[in-house]
């Protein structure tokens, strides 16, 4: 019996998916029955290394602008359509996953064609396109937040790496601390720099550096792509350490006790499920939103105040004082951890496996 997953694009839609996929290799599952569909992007690696196999077909999304490519995308989304039922046909496939992305719509009609039932999980708050076409015929539809307007949808999470249930801050902080060489002498600002509009969040992190410098460390994933340019600028700036990529996160929360980052799906569910207070800025362009949407539950809970890209001239001061103040932080702490769901990649392998057997 063979699960695939349409998972493709970006972190926010493959790791999800790989999360569950573990799940389901953790009951049992044999890895050579898990078959991921995508393309060229972020899942060529990550599935692979994960020790996936990856069936590659040639989609794209939709061009938001006024394009002549536009009018290709039909035959392109018919031609992966064919790959993916004939697929799931050859490999005698249980269940469908789709988690949303330009590969959704292919993987969700392959599995209607070939009779094969499907399953939708969605991250944002805000469900994408694919997913909402998808949705209308799958047996089950998870999402990670509340707001999430899909039908019949049942509230999970996001599914988050194993390391992340039953997160433990004090046992991991001593070598989360010396992994990145921090002193211990003072509270540590955690920035999540990554893609999306790094630039504005990495002037806000060097004002916030050298107007108060001396008063904390800062630990600053800053993704590989941003890592030199970033330590051209932070790189002689007392209690600056800065990181291209982490493959554990696990250790970059237990070290950090504040976090500026952006409102992505997946950081909003890691600052829950490991209770870390944040200041985020949700990345407006392009996102109708969707990122503000994704903090609304975790603000409304006091585990994290948000800013508006507008107003980030005031985040130096807001990261200070929180950081000045252990009872602020402690709150914050406590309140992002009471919004979090640490089980969801076993509830939707759960799911997968009682579909599976029909």
């Amino acid at each position: 019996m063979t699960f695939a997953f349409a998972a493709a694009g970006t972190g926010g839609h493959v790791y999800p998916a790989l999360a569950v996929a573990r799940a389901l290799t953790d009951e049992g599952v044999e890895s050579d029955d898990v078959i991921f569909f995508g393309g060229e992007r972020l899942e060529a690696a990550a599935v692979p290394g994960a020790g996936f196999e990856l069936v590659p077909i040639e989609i794209r999304g939709l061009s938001r602008s006024m394009s002549m490519r536009n009018l290709t995308l039909p035959a392109v989304v018919a031609r992966a359509t064919n790959v993916v039922r004939d697929t799931l046909t050859r490999r005698g496939t249980g269940v469908v996953t789709s988690f949303g992305g330009y590969v959704g719509v292919p993987a969700g009609v392959g599995a209607r064609r070939a009779h094969v039932p499907l399953v939708v999980h969605e991250q944002n708050a805000v469900a994408g396109l694919a997913n909402k076409i998808v949705s209308r015929w799958a047996e089950r539809v998870f999402v990670a937040f509340d707001q999430a307007n899909l039908p019949r949808a049942e509230v999970v999470g996001n599914p988050l790496r194993r390391e992340f249930e039953g997160f433990d801050r004090d046992a991991l902080r001593a070598a989360a601390r010396e992994r990145y060489r921090l002193s211990g002498r003072l509270p540590v600002l955690g920035v999540l720099g990554g893609s999306l509009g790094a630039r504005s969040l990495n002037e806000a992190t060097y004002s916030f550096a050298t107007r108060f410098a001396g008063s904390a460390e800062i630990v600053h994933l800053t993704g590989p792509a941003h890592f030199d340019p970033v330590t051209a600028t932070f790189g002689a700036v007392p209690g600056w350490h800065g990181v291209p990529f982490e493959e554990s996160m696990e250790y970059f929360y237990a070290a950090v006790d504040v976090v500026l980052s952006r409102a992505g799906a997946l950081t909003i569910s890691e600052l829950a499920a490991t209770g870390t207070p944040a200041v985020v800025v949700p990345y407006a362009a392009g996102t109708a939103g969707h990122q503000a949407a994704n903090a609304a539950d975790l603000a409304a809970a006091g585990g994290c105040l948000i800013v508006e890209e507008t107003d980030l001239v005031g985040v130096p001061e807001i990261l200070a004082g929180i950081l000045d103040d252990p009872e602020q932080m402690r709150r914050m702490s406590v309140a992002a951890a009471s919004v979090a769901h640490s089980d969801a990649a076993d509830v939707i392998a759960g799911a997968l496996l009682e579909l599976s057997h029909g």
